[in-house]
């Protein structure tokens, strides 16, 4: 067996890159925000990895569609355990609060089940609802988004985080950036300027 890292394209953009990214995408239409969850989930599936889509606003019918143009089938990767799909809410807002304690052990175990079952790594995308901002637990957004960064050290999910530009003001937006090691420009994956250290965000050393 390679020992080499895995790489693969994220389907929109033009470079291959290594498994356990953590992604930043600032959307401000909901063409840009689907065109890329349609690219990120046919370019894992084709790579072989499990894929994950945490999300309200994607149709069963038209990502079929899309996914059988790309010699895909919806039904066989949903059965086969390499496909699955889960409203954002149920996700992000179970029993009506944000715990981020609860959603990073999710992570890890959704890392750690796709590992057994023999997947070479793993991808999910979500879009962050801009309910959060208005459940208990939303003073922790910017620690559950510094808190992935670590886990994802140990676990190389490739995450990323779609925040829509219009639901969110620009304090936050900014203040969301600063959690997020790398960002998505013009179709590209980039190293984010205004990026902080996990450490310094909570105030640890891990």
């Amino acid at each position: 067996m390679s020992t080499e890292p895995h790489h693969a394209s994220l389907g929109f953009t033009t470079q291959d890159l290594p498994a356990g990214l953590h992604i930043c995408q600032i959307f401000s239409t909901d063409e840009d925000r689907l065109d890329a969850v349609l690219k990120f989930l046919r370019s894992g599936l084709e790579a072989g990895e499990r894929v994950a889509c945490f999300t309200d606003k994607l149709d069963d019918a038209r990502l079929a569609s899309y996914l059988a143009e790309n010699c895909l089938s919806l039904d066989e990767q949903t059965n086969s355990g390499a496909f699955s799909k889960t409203s954002a809410g149920e996700v992000y807002f179970a029993d009506g609060r944000f715990d981020p304690d609860r959603l990073l052990g999710l992570l890890q175990q959704f890392h750690q089940g796709s590992v057994a079952d023999g997947f070479p790594a793993a991808r999910v995308i979500g879009e962050m609802m801009a309910d959060v901002l208005r459940l208990a637990g939303v003073d922790r957004l910017l620690e559950y988004e510094a808190r992935v960064s670590v886990l994802l050290r140990e676990h190389p999910i490739t995450a990323v985080c779609q925040y829509d530009a219009n639901a969110f003001d620009g304090a936050t937006i900014m203040q969301v950036l600063k959690v997020h090691p790398l960002m998505v420009i013009r179709d590209a994956v980039v190293h984010n300027p205004f990026y902080v250290q996990p450490e310094d965000v909570l105030g640890t050393r891990c």
